[in-house]
């Protein structure tokens, strides 16, 4: 390798090293208001208390987000989008049909890896927030909407395939309802365990499409 070469090597390396570093960083902050919001409460999250939670200076923390509600809507987003992509690729995996989607669907609601107490405490102090907030309302309504024309969509083919007596939309928000119902129970702390709760979520899907679930998963057809 020449000289000039390696030396562009060394730079391009060092150029994706800074990146790391602040992306490793942005993600830290994030992390620690998650951890914040959730002990704390919203109104009681200060950029001191995110700072000392990811282990980084004050100056970090306004040099990557200028202010607390910079780094309020960036930890909503990231919550968002991480929702978001596990649902979507919990369908990619789950087959072609309506009932393994659906399926498919339910059970990611209640993964170990969105459903914990720290998330569910973080997105509860964003939805006290929400109404006066049109930012927050604005980061996650097109993903509520994709989220809830896809369950309409799988109960419109489900009612089709299966002769069931319901109106898809309406169906559609009774099931919304409750999954994020069993999530507010999670979050209040009642005894509801996350795998009370899916085993809740479980029997609701199987008495409304008996034909097409069990228990143990979807039925063959």
């Amino acid at each position: 390798m020449r000289a000039d070469e390696a030396e562009q090597v060394a730079i391009d390396g060092e150029k994706r090293g800074r990146k790391a570093s602040r992306e490793t960083r942005r993600q830290q902050l994030i992390e620690a208001t998650i951890d914040s919001l959730a002990k704390r409460g919203y109104s009681d999250t200060t950029l001191a208390d995110v700072a000392v939670g990811a282990g980084l200076s004050r100056g970090i923390v306004n040099f990557h987000f200028e202010s607390k509600e910079n780094l309020l809507v960036a930890t909503l987003q990231f919550l968002s989008e991480e929702y978001s992509d596990h649902w979507q690729s919990a369908l990619d995996k789950a087959g072609p049909s309506a009932a393994s989607r659906l399926w498919a669907l339910v059970r990611a609601d209640f993964s170990r890896k969105i459903c914990t107490k720290r998330k569910i405490a973080a997105w509860g102090a964003f939805w006290g927030e929400a109404k006066s907030r049109p930012t927050y309302q604005a980061l996650c309504g097109a993903r509520d909407i994709r989220y809830r024309e896809t369950v309409i969509a799988l109960c419109t083919e489900l009612k089709a395939e299966g002769g069931y007596d319901y109106r898809p939309e309406p169906m559609a928000l009774s099931l919304c309802a409750m999954m994020e119902g069993l999530w507010l129970r999670l979050l209040m702390g009642d005894g509801t365990t996350r795998e009370t709760a899916l085993e809740a979520a479980v029997a609701f899907v199987v008495a409304v499409f008996p034909r097409h679930l069990s228990r143990q998963g979807p039925t063959p057809r």
